[in-house]
């Protein structure tokens, strides 16, 4: 079979019932794999949009976010649906969405970055948890005396945001609430939850102190 005889409604049945099934989103590679016929990715997005568009007004949308395509719960319906599986939400301290807050917007930082810019020292348990969350990652070393390790934000961070890059990334003031809530994923799945020792621990000293004390 050929690209002209490929049956593009029934494409997108499969695209449907193929991302409906995933709890991970689908990028346009992984798609491709559903169809014998080779598909080319403008193919793939006209039909992947015309499969958006035949959801809207439901209470699921399909949605792009930086690892692929995926269906999710729409905002407005989350909190209901969460009755089902009720689960208290991580309570994020100042410290930690500051940092989380740093990472993002300035990456790649070095732990001594962050310190510099919020003047107090950051508890290791913290960078652990964003770590252990999926929310960020090391990407490198500063070449600077002790190379210390950079610091960035992964795809799983922009796909729990449901964004597609960091251009799309909110105005500084709003993503605290954004990462409030971004424990309930687009799947339904559940998150893993931040320690909760890191999640409330209180302000540390800072870099003067420890200075100070060296």
């Amino acid at each position: 079979m050929n690209k002209t005889s490929v049956d593009l409604e029934h494409a997108k049945t499969v695209l449907e019932a193929a991302l409906l099934a995933s709890q991970e989103p689908l990028p346009l590679s992984e798609l491709k794999k559903l169809f014998d016929e080779d598909l080319s990715n403008e193919t793939l997005k006209l039909l992947l949009e015309n499969l958006r568009t035949d959801w809207q007004g439901r209470g699921v949308e399909l949605t792009q976010v930086a690892s692929g395509w995926r269906f999710r719960t729409r905002p407005e319906y989350q909190k209901l649906v969460d009755r089902l599986n009720p689960q208290k939400p991580p309570r994020y301290s100042r410290a930690v969405l500051e940092t989380l807050a740093i990472i993002a917007y300035r990456q790649p930082v070095t732990r001594g970055d962050i310190e510099e810019i919020r003047g107090v020292v950051v508890s290791a348990n913290i960078i652990r948890a964003l770590e252990a969350r999926g929310w960020v990652e090391v990407v490198g070393q500063k070449e600077v005396p002790g190379r210390p390790e950079l610091l960035a934000t992964t795809r799983m961070f922009l796909d729990d945001l449901n964004i597609t890059s960091l251009e799309e990334l909110p105005p500084l003031d709003d993503l605290g609430s954004l990462v409030d809530t971004a424990h309930a994923v687009a799947e339904g799945g559940e998150a893993p939850a931040m320690h909760e020792s890191a999640v409330e621990e209180p302000e540390a000293e800072s870099v003067e102190e420890r200075r100070a004390a060296a």
